[in-house]
């Protein structure tokens, strides 16, 4: 590995590391679901990124397959908790306009 690969990869662990974290905040301070459900999904597309620099580091192309199959479940959780927020905003609509 070149030295300049290595550390445009040390600093593409350090943004992965920034961006969990902002991420987490979000999770948890977020005023509503929305906020939860995005950084959510921010933090499974940077886990992702993850996979994808380790395996540039270590050479070994498994960590690529653990970064597929986490964005395709990721993607799953995501549409599958739009569409709970979703089914909760007609809910409450439904509450608040019956007599």
């Amino acid at each position: 590995m070149t030295e300049l690969l290595y550390w445009a990869v040390t600093l593409g662990f350090v943004a992965v590391f920034a961006s969990v974290a902002f991420a987490g905040w979000r999770l948890a301070v977020g005023p509503s679901l929305a906020d939860r459900i995005v950084a959510l999904d921010m933090m499974t597309v940077a886990i992702v990124a993850f996979c994808g620099l380790a395996a540039i580091r270590s050479g070994d192309s498994t960590f690529l397959d653990v970064a597929l199959v986490l964005a395709l479940v990721g993607f799953l959780a995501t549409v599958a908790l739009a569409r709970f927020a979703e089914r909760q905003v007609l809910r409450r609509e439904d509450a608040e306009n019956q007599p």
